[in-house]
């Protein structure tokens, strides 16, 4: 969900372990040549949401991956598909005051350019949370913790579920 931590975090682990990092974000405003609020404003979301799905699909994980997306990456049937394929999905939540607070500090979340933002985001927080249980492997709360807390965390989660040393740890953070 907007104002977990996505990016920051996913930055955090690429900094810990060294693996490949693909931000779907970043990769379809590069391919745009604009910001995401951009996209949302000329194309619309159904564009925007086509082509996170398209990114999706082309990213290679072949080589250990830490994928972030963004939170709305659950409401297309064919992007779970692609992310259970993809290794462990890690589900960075937190408590619904604290999420808001986090996403709201920066203007540019276009689901929340409404007349009443809060109730937008707790609409969306509702809609999305089953999604993001769903289709877990791991969950973290978020709320109280660091990027770098976070990150121990999660890698803590990952080697209990996948205890062999060298096996592949690919993680997605929703």
């Amino acid at each position: 969900m907007m104002g977990a931590g996505k990016s920051s975090v996913g930055r955090c682990l690429r900094r810990r372990v060294g693996l490949a990092l693909v931000d779907v974000d970043e990769v379809v405003a590069s391919n745009f040549g604009m910001s995401i609020p951009e996209i949302f404003a000329e194309h619309g979301e159904k564009t925007f949401r086509k082509a996170e799905t398209e990114t999706l699909r082309r990213v290679r994980t072949e080589e250990q991956t830490i994928i972030i997306t963004g939170g709305g990456i659950v409401l297309r049937k064919n992007n779970v598909e692609i992310l259970k394929k993809q290794g462990a999905i890690v589900w960075l939540d937190g408590d619904e005051e604290t999420l808001f607070a986090r996403a709201s500090r920066k203007q540019n979340r276009p689901l929340l350019q409404t007349k009443n933002p809060r109730k937008t985001f707790s609409q969306i927080l509702a809609a999305r949370r089953p999604l993001y249980a769903n289709i877990a492997n791991i969950r973290v709360d978020t709320s109280a913790l660091t990027d770098e807390e976070i990150a121990v965390a999660i890698l803590a989660k990952l080697r209990r579920m996948n205890p062999k040393p060298k096996s592949p740890v690919r993680a997605k953070a929703l």
